[in-house]
């Protein structure tokens, strides 16, 4: 992370004015601690109105993230597991970057191959095998 975006791919950074923090009690044990600061952060980040993001990375985002965006399509990530609202901040910025980055990953189509030669005579001996043993399962044809 730079002083002013989020790095998430080498040809994509997101600026820290896109993105909005909320601080609130973090629930969990504790003590007094917990009930006097606000130290789960909530990350905020306008996916659907997003300018640093191309239509169709806009598009492959709100696929991949629509159980992590809602309705306006803000994508919402919540940080509590430390005591510091700083570092909370931080650690949702990382993970903010890590599913960013995820969801723009374009899978390698795939390329159809033959299956091998031994496969294929593998394949069809166990079939023979199967069909021998259920005949001998037959009734005895005791006329002939």
């Amino acid at each position: 992370m730079s002083d002013g975006s989020v790095k998430i791919t080498p040809k994509l950074e997101i600026p820290l004015s896109e993105i909005s923090f909320r601080a609130s009690r973090s629930g969990g044990p504790g003590g007094q601690h917990v009930n006097t600061s606000s130290t789960r952060v909530e990350l905020l980040w306008d996916a659907a109105q997003s300018p640093s993001l191309t239509p169709e990375q806009r598009e492959r985002v709100l696929v991949k993230l629509r159980s992590r965006i809602n309705a306006e399509g803000v994508l919402s990530l919540a940080s509590s597991t430390t005591r510091s609202q700083f570092r909370n901040r931080q650690d949702a910025l990382e993970r903010f970057a890590t599913i960013l980055a995820r969801a723009l990953e374009v899978p390698r189509p795939r390329r159809q191959t033959q299956p091998p030669r031994a496969a294929r005579e593998a394949r069809l001996e166990a079939k023979h095998r199967r069909a021998q043993i259920k005949s001998l399962r037959k009734p005895v044809d005791r006329d002939s």
